[in-house]
C-alpha cells in the first residue's frame, strides 16, 4: 500500500458524508463544555448505546468520565453557525452559560433535530482520540433536515423523493436475524 500523509488521511476520511453533532457536558469544576463532533455512531439497541470521539488533548476530557452525564445534539441544516462556533477551539467558555442548567447537568441546545441524553458507559483509547461510549437514557426528536458535512464543507441532505424509506428491521424476528 502506498504511503500517505496525515493530510491525505484526513481528506480521505472527509469523503464519508456525515451528520453534525454538538456534545455537551460539565467538567468536575462545574464548567460546561461543548464540542462539535461528526464522529458519532449508533452502537447497540439493547442496551441503547452510542459512541463519539473526542481529541485526547481536549480541555473537555474531564467532563466525559465513566458515569458522567452528557447530551448529544444532532444539528439541523439551519444550525451551521452553531456548528462552526463550537468547532473552534477558541470559543469562549461563557458561550455555554446561556444554555447551562442550575442542576449541574449538561447544557441543552434549543431547536436541534434530535437530542440524546446519556451517561458515559465506557471510555476507550483510540490513538490521539478517546472513544466515548454513552448509554442513552432519553431522547427527543423534531422534524427537519439535518446539517451534513463532507470534504471539509457543511451542507444539507435531501432524500431522493423517488426512493422510499428503507426499514432494515422490517420482518426481523425477535432474535435479530
Amino acid at each position: 500500500m502506498a504511503s500517505f500523509t496525515q493530510r491525505d488521511l484526513r481528506d480521505a476520511f472527509g469523503l464519508f458524508a456525515t451528520g453534525v453533532t454538538i456534545v455537551t457536558g460539565v467538567r468536575p469544576d462545574g464548567e460546561p463544555v461543548g464540542v462539535t463532533a461528526n464522529s458519532f455512531a449508533s452502537v447497540s439497541l439493547e442496551p441503547p448505546l452510542l459512541l463519539w470521539c473526542l481529541a485526547g488533548v481536549s480541555s473537555g476530557v474531564p467532563a466525559f468520565t465513566v458515569g458522567a452525564a452528557f447530551a448529544v445534539h444532532v444539528l439541523s441544516h439551519h444550525q451551521l453557525d452553531l456548528a462552526v462556533h463550537f468547532a473552534r477551539r477558541t470559543h469562549e467558555k461563557s458561550d455555554l452559560a446561556r444554555y447551562a442548567r442550575e442542576d449541574g447537568r449538561p447544557p441543552l441546545l434549543p431547536d436541534t433535530l434530535c437530542r440524546f441524553d446519556c451517561r458515559v458507559h465506557a471510555v476507550h483509547p483510540g490513538g490521539d482520540h478517546l472513544i466515548v461510549v454513552g448509554e442513552v437514557l432519553g431522547l427527543g426528536r423534531a422534524p427537519g433536515a439535518p446539517l451534513a458535512f463532507h470534504s471539509g464543507r457543511f451542507g444539507s441532505f435531501g432524500a431522493d423523493p423517488g426512493v422510499g424509506k428503507l426499514d432494515v428491521w422490517e420482518g426481523v424476528d425477535d432474535h435479530g436475524y
